[in-house]
């Protein structure tokens, strides 16, 4: 079947989630976050997934700034970083992550291609709206949708359907890019087209549904959303 709207998860599939940790080290005087900057990342990114996960199994809702910040506070721990100064200017530089070089001109060729386009994230809607406008990409998305306005977070199916009620397409007509192998899996699940950015080359997860086609990043989507479009 066709498609109409292509969807993107944010953080770690249009956003580099370590870009906050790495450009934080690059500072002078960082010398003790430089040796461990990479597990920081990812330990970092790691909590963050799972207490989203714990919080929705377990209906304790809270907003993904209070889950960045929870997940960094362990991940410093597990680290040996103990200071206030540098865990503020690590979430400060969160709000200001960093795009993946191809993102800006994927999104302007699905645009010209007259694809609707959307970000459909955990992330709160001013975390999102300070991410699209530091990587100058709003001009090219017609929405961004947030988990917090049905308040639980993926892979809740009632945070796909907002896809839906947005756009007035069936689940069939939306091709879903996320990063994360879990998520994208989920969508499949729901009845999107999927796609997987498989950035970091991981296996594939055990769940009862997988993402339909496997990228290691965002520079073919244009081309195939074009032939989605086409039937294809």
């Amino acid at each position: 079947m066709p498609i109409t709207t292509c969807v993107f998860d944010a953080y770690g599939t249009l956003f580099d989630v370590a870009a906050a940790a790495r450009e934080a080290a690059a500072e002078p005087g960082r010398e003790a976050l430089a040796e461990v900057w990479p597990k920081l990342a990812a330990d970092w990114r790691l909590k963050q997934l799972q207490y989203t996960w714990l919080r929705a199994v377990a209906d304790a809702h809270a907003d993904f700034w209070q889950v960045t910040q929870d997940g960094l506070d362990w991940a410093m721990a597990a680290n040996g970083l103990n200071d206030a100064e540098l865990r503020e200017r690590l979430l400060a530089l969160y709000w200001e992550l960093s795009a993946y070089p191809e993102v800006p001109a994927m999104l302007a060729a699905l645009k010209s291609a007259g694809f609707h386009t959307a970000i459909l994230s955990n992330g709160s809607p001013e975390m999102l709206a300070g991410a699209v406008e530091s990587a100058g990409i709003g001009g090219d998305l017609d929405d961004v949708l947030s988990v917090e306005s049905v308040g639980v977070f993926k892979p809740h199916a009632s945070v796909y359907r907002l896809v839906s009620e947005r756009f007035g397409c069936p689940a069939h007509e939306v091709l879903f890019v996320s990063s994360n192998g879990w998520d994208a899996a989920a969508a499949a699940g729901f009845g999107f087209r999927t796609l997987w950015a498989n950035r970091a080359g991981e296996p594939v997860d055990r769940l009862p549904w997988r993402p339909e086609r496997e990228l290691r990043d965002l520079s073919a989507v244009a081309d195939i959303a074009g032939d989605l479009k086409q039937g294809n």
